[in-house]
């Protein structure tokens, strides 16, 4: 134990040296920032710092402390960065940056009585969605494909579109965030939705009738472990769950069975067999809501960005180093393939945060610089 004390007793000395040692870089770093600042000079230079961290890199020999050591000047960088920005308060000349500022300078306000589209028909999970965020007060209007409630918000036929952007059993619609990169148009808010499914029937069935059963995909997949206990239905899919139990309350045949929610049984007078055919009882559906126009709703406390990057080492973690530095949570970050671009990926990332937020001018304006594409797709109330 005595040891051990020896040797933590060495760590804080040396500790108290890497102190000094810091404030003295940070002074010299404050300097840097005001000759910048007097010749207008950019913040980040990016092939200057490669060049340092391939420097500072080629000073150990041992691949593990290289790495080590790289993360350590990474994040001094990043912190580097941070007091600069703070002193020349650097904005303008990059497409992302500029494009989120036009966007914050046209907010609108919450269209009251709005006019909202969904994929699917009445009962749908979607529609439940939008009756969650927007009460009784919009007319909902149920659209065949996701693309069409984009094209519908875009068009100005409609105010907002609700669509589900992950599920908690069968994760990310990728469908919807390659449509939100698509199509220029802004994360407004969020629900949940938790999903019961149903097996539901004309009257007069029972299990013993069914041959075939109709759902969305994704309720087939979770309701697969009920469906394997029945493995002479046949499966079809359709284009949503609440379409599926429509089709089988007009057909009226007793041997056709639809996975949807209650809601849809009560809508199309068909009878439940069975509850909660979905495997996992906690499986919840986050829908987001889609408006041609940035809002900034009272509460807004999440960020919605998606991005690529150069295709070179280090790249992401760049940008994580951002995240930690600004002391930033991050709450979601996925990859999808770019299309045209084989294995180069745009990245959808969700932080808790505000675009009002005095600090987060040059978070933005950083990230922006950091990456290949930028653009902020929302600022929103986070309802998880």
């Amino acid at each position: 134990m005595d040891e051990l004390k020896q040797y933590r007793a060495e760590i804080d000395t040396i500790d108290r040296q890497l102190t000094e040692l810091f404030r003295r870089r940070m002074a010299v770093v404050d300097r840097v920032g005001q000759y910048k600042l007097e010749r207008g000079i950019p913040v980040l230079d990016p092939a200057r710092e490669r060049e340092v961290l391939a420097e500072k890199a080629a000073m150990v020999e041992d691949a593990a402390d290289r790495a080590d050591l790289t993360a350590m000047f990474e994040n001094l960088m990043a912190i580097s960065r941070r007091r600069q920005r703070k002193l020349i308060h650097e904005g303008g000349g990059n497409p992302g940056y500029d494009r989120c500022r036009r966007a914050l300078a046209a907010v609108r306000e919450p269209v009251a009585n709005p006019r909202v589209v969904y994929q699917g028909v009445a009962g749908a999970y979607s529609e439940m969605a939008c009756i969650n965020f927007f009460g009784d007060i919009s007319k909902n209007i149920g659209v065949e494909q996701f693309e069409d409630a984009f094209r519908a918000v875009k068009e100005g036929q409609a105010d907002y579109a609700v669509l589900p952007i992950e599920n908690s059993t069968s994760g990310a619609i990728r469908q919807v965030y390659d449509l939100m990169n698509e199509y220029d148009c802004y994360i407004v808010g969020e629900t949940t939705v938790k999903v019961e499914h149903c097996l539901m029937a004309p009257k007069g069935a029972t299990l013993d009738t069914i041959t075939h059963v109709y759902s969305h995909e994704q309720g087939l997949f979770q309701s697969d472990h009920f469906l394997n206990k029945h493995p002479n239905w046949c499966q079809v899919p359709c284009a949503d769950t609440a379409g599926a139990g429509q089709y089988v309350a007009q057909t009226g045949d007793i041997t056709k069975a639809a996975i949807c929610s209650e809601r849809a049984a009560e809508l199309y007078g068909l009878e439940i067999l069975v509850r909660g055919t979905n495997h996992n009882a906690n499986n919840t559906t986050r829908f987001v809501v889609v408006s041609p126009v940035m809002e900034l709703r009272a509460g807004a406390d999440k960020i919605s960005t998606v991005f690529s990057l150069p295709h070179e080492a280090g790249s992401l973690h760049r940008i994580m180093s951002i995240f930690a530095v600004n002391g930033l949570n991050m709450t979601k970050l996925e990859s999808r393939p770019m299309p045209g671009h084989t294995w180069e990926y745009m990245f959808f990332l969700e932080f808790h945060g505000s675009l009002t937020a005095p600090e987060m001018d040059g978070i933005l304006h950083e990230l922006a610089q950091t990456t290949a594409q930028f653009r902020v797709l929302g600022n929103f109330v986070s309802n998880l």
